[in-house]
């Protein structure tokens, strides 16, 4: 018997301290993250939204499978992070898909980082209270 090979697109999405590898096969729509279903991994729907974003965009929803594991930062953060994935994945499955992705801006890395904590600060800005004596 042949098994039949499914197309693998990947991908690698990153924002804050968050990395997301994800592949793309070619499937009937469903999203695993680290094993579980999306609906199971993130609880609030707006982070479902900003996941399916570059699928919905490409009208692509259900012709891909989503694969990938995240690690790093909180839930706000992984989700941008697999967003950036799948959009990259999405831009090596079909190259016309690069100008729908980059007008949303789902192809650029999101910079922000948190700052690093200065010495003679409490935090990266905060300064320990003022007392003139």
């Amino acid at each position: 018997m042949a098994k039949t090979e499914k197309i693998v697109y990947y991908g690698t999405g990153r924002r804050k301290s968050s990395i997301a590898r994800v592949r793309l096969i070619e499937g009937s729509g469903k999203i695993t993250i680290n094993g579980k279903d999306i609906d199971e991994f993130f609880g609030l729907e707006t982070l479902k939204v900003i996941v399916r974003q570059p699928l919905t965009v490409t009208n692509t929803t259900d012709k891909y499978d989503v694969i990938c594991s995240v690690k790093g930062g909180g839930f706000t953060g992984q989700a941008g992070a697999i967003r950036h994935g799948i959009a990259r994945a999405l831009n090596e499955a079909n190259s016309e898909f690069r100008p729908a992705l980059k007008t949303n801006g789902f192809l650029t890395r999101d910079p922000r980082m948190k700052e690093r904590k200065k010495y003679g600060l409490k935090k990266a800005r905060k300064a320990p209270q003022f007392s003139k004596r």
